[in-house]
């Protein structure tokens, strides 16, 4: 008797509650523009009109997005989960752009979104020149846009990113089976109490950096943007402009703090007082920034005859800088020599800690790699031999081994595309390569005389500034959650 074989038709991808949630935040962002509105008007600038134009806009746009879609639940599948954590950070950026582009500065659209795209990703490279005389309220817009950005990353890092599996941040699941290791019930509680911390530990770098000198508008610019590690500034020299030592180490100090992972910040709160101690990854970061910044010091004090103080001024800063991705700068680092052109290019890739507002790599990718191969020569040498590598005392699963592996791979293979395709815009190879390195790294300055610490990416073609997007987007979302996309199955359900 012959058999018959039904086909199943694959499930149709709801976009409601993905349109749901999109609308909320939308709106959410639009509400915030009504601070640097406020800004300009108080200051009595003329910029404020804007503001109120791009807020009613954003929030008719984002509340009609939200209506229309109410009522389709809180739940989210799998797909939807990473069709909405792209498109947040591809649209967000496209509203966030439009105070920008009609702004007295007279952006395009395109380094408006870069511009906008740069702050929400915590890049931190800009297209603006004239920073010093730039409206308050544009200032302070980029620094809410960089502020808001690394609480999403915090967020997305410790609620989103394990659940989707990507590039081995299943390590940090919360569903753990040791429930000592759950800080708070469920994932909303816990980003309830990161975004007091954020705005805890804002407040106390506003208040350091006004005891050193700055002005009350300064510092609170710059605070937002240290705790994001964004590296916005409201000045064309950066931190730089200043000349003042005491701000270089509050300013080092809250960028160590904003790599470091939140939720272990949480767990010192409620009784732990040593968690970031005894956590691996907190530990080799801040071991890895020591030995850094140590050989840095030691070479500016040898080769280029810096004073002590001058080399630790200089050197630890910009080193904790570039590998946190906050992007500020004191000095223009890449007159000191190729050695410092291969160093910095080398340290922006690495990154902090994950959980935290800083990007690059991360440290715990390197970790796993490290302990991986170990154990894999240890087994050429000792083929009967049993060996685990292990990460906090627990074993590292395979599965975590392999997304870690691929992330590398694919990191470095998507760094050289889209160095090749920014050179075919016409680009120096420098330019190119640190360019797509510094975006894929979410780091901000690149080298070079174009695109480095004293320069920007206002010149470049308007074709290399949407390359440059793009490369921001897929390091700040861990390449798989937009690579994922572009698979025919992923529509097909």
């Amino acid at each position: 008797m012959p058999t018959a074989s039904a086909t199943v038709a694959p499930a149709a991808l709801d976009l409601r509650p993905i349109l749901y949630a999109l609308g909320i935040l939308v709106s959410m962002l639009g509400t915030g523009m009504a601070v640097p509105a406020t800004v300009d008007l108080l200051s009595g600038h003329p910029g404020w009109p804007a503001f109120v134009i791009a807020l009613a806009v954003t929030v008719t746009v984002g509340g009609m997005m939200a209506l229309a879609a109410r009522g389709t639940g809180d739940k989210l599948t799998l797909r939807q989960a990473f069709l909405l954590t792209a498109l947040a950070w591809i649209v967000l950026p496209a509203f966030a752009a439009i105070p920008l582009a009609f702004s007295k500065l007279g952006l395009s659209y395109t380094d408006a979104y870069f511009e906008a795209m740069s702050g929400l990703t915590t890049t931190g490279a800009t297209v603006i020149s004239g920073l010093d005389d730039a409206p308050p309220g544009l200032l302070m817009w980029r620094a809410i846009l960089q502020w808001l950005g690394g609480i999403g990353i915090v967020v997305m890092a410790v609620a989103v990113l394990p659940m989707l599996q990507v590039g081995g941040m299943q390590l940090f699941r919360m569903e753990s089976s040791d429930t000592s290791e759950k800080i708070l019930p469920r994932a909303a509680q816990i980003s309830v109490a990161i975004l007091g911390l954020y705005l805890g530990l804002t407040a106390l770098c506003t208040l350091c950096l006004i005891l050193a000198g700055l002005n009350i508008f300064d510092a609170i610019a710059h605070a937002m943007t240290t705790i994001a590690t964004g590296g916005f500034s409201t000045r064309d020299g950066s931190v730089g402009h200043f000349d003042n030592g005491a701000v270089d180490m509050i300013v080092l100090t809250f960028m160590i703090v904003g790599s470091m992972p939140f939720v272990l910040y949480l767990q010192a709160l409620r009784g732990r007082p040593l968690a970031l101690w005894r956590d691996e990854q907190a530990r080799t970061f801040l071991a890895v920034i020591l030995f850094l910044t140590a050989g840095t010091c030691l070479w500016l004090v040898v080769w280029l005859d810096f004073t002590p103080w001058q080399a630790f001024r200089f050197g630890s800063f910009n080193i904790v800088s570039i590998m946190t991705g906050t992007g500020y700068a004191t000095t223009d680092y890449g007159a000191w020599g190729s050695f410092s052109l291969t160093l910095f290019f080398l340290v922006m890739l690495i990154g902090g800690c994950a959980g935290s507002t800083s990007c690059g790599i991360k440290i715990f990718r390197f970790q796993v790699l490290f302990k991986s191969l170990g154990c894999w020569l240890r087994a050429m040498v000792h083929p009967n031999g049993v060996f685990i590598p292990r990460y906090n005392g627990r074993p590292i699963a395979e599965d975590v081994q392999t997304s870690v592996m691929t992330f590398l791979v694919f990191f470095l293979g998507c760094m050289v595309i889209l160095a090749f395709a920014l050179a075919l815009t016409g680009l120096d190879w420098m330019t190119a390569f640190s360019g797509a390195a510094t975006a894929m790294a979410n780091v901000g300055p690149g080298l070079g005389e174009t695109i480095g610490p004293a320069g920007n990416f206002e010149t470049l073609p308007d074709s290399a500034k949407w390359l440059l997007s793009f490369g921001m987007l897929l390091g700040r979302l861990e390449l798989f959650t937009v690579l994922v996309m572009l698979m025919p199955s992923f529509w097909r359900g």
